[in-house]
């Protein structure tokens, strides 16, 4: 079912979110986390994906983004496809103590598109959101690096590893996204 949330605009700027299936809080472990940032990374480099801000949360991803080869829904795509299989590896391959909890749920996910026969890591959607205004990036801008602060995880957002906040804030930051103006900083 769509849920009219689409990337019509070929070279726009989207907001983007897309989560785990279920909601499973995945990205609470390390590996996980990495292998998105690994992943942005890898798309960044080969794939003409242009980030302005991004955040991985337990369990679903932020980014404000486009597409130098004005396919952003094709690097999406090949993104989740990739990391999903990458998913399913590491926790088939043991030491993760959800393994069949987890997998169970992925399984399950399945049912619901035809498109799927072993796992589901990712839902189908991509929530995309047509930037259209400078007021509109602040505040999602804004949205992004705040997330970790609302969640209680830090008290400011550049404290939190895995998001843009401190290309903001200082230039520094464990992937190199594009800062689109320094308008952003911490409330603190």
């Amino acid at each position: 079912m769509s849920t009219g949330y689409k990337i019509d605009e070929k070279d726009g700027i989207y907001f983007l979110t897309f989560q785990i299936v279920e909601w499973v809080d995945i990205f609470t472990r390390k590996i996980y986390r990495d292998l998105v940032l690994e992943s942005l990374n890898y798309c960044m480099n080969s794939k003409g994906l242009v980030i302005y801000a991004f955040v991985i949360m337990s369990n679903h991803i932020h980014l404000l983004a486009e597409s130098k080869t004005e396919d952003l829904s094709g690097t999406i795509r090949d993104f989740k496809k990739f990391t999903s299989k990458k998913i399913i590896e590491i926790i088939e391959s043991g030491g993760e103590s959800r393994e069949r909890w987890m997998l169970s749920i992925f399984k399950k996910a399945t049912l619901k598109h035809s498109h799927n026969k072993n796992y589901q890591v990712w839902t189908r959607e991509n929530h995309a959101e047509l930037i259209y205004s400078e007021k509109f990036i602040d505040q999602k801008l804004d949205y992004i690096h705040e997330n970790p602060v609302r969640s209680g995880w830090v008290v400011r957002p550049e404290d939190y590893v895995y998001s843009s906040a401190s290309n903001y804030i200082d230039g520094s930051g464990v992937l190199n996204v594009e800062v689109m103006y320094q308008r952003w900083k911490t409330y603190t």
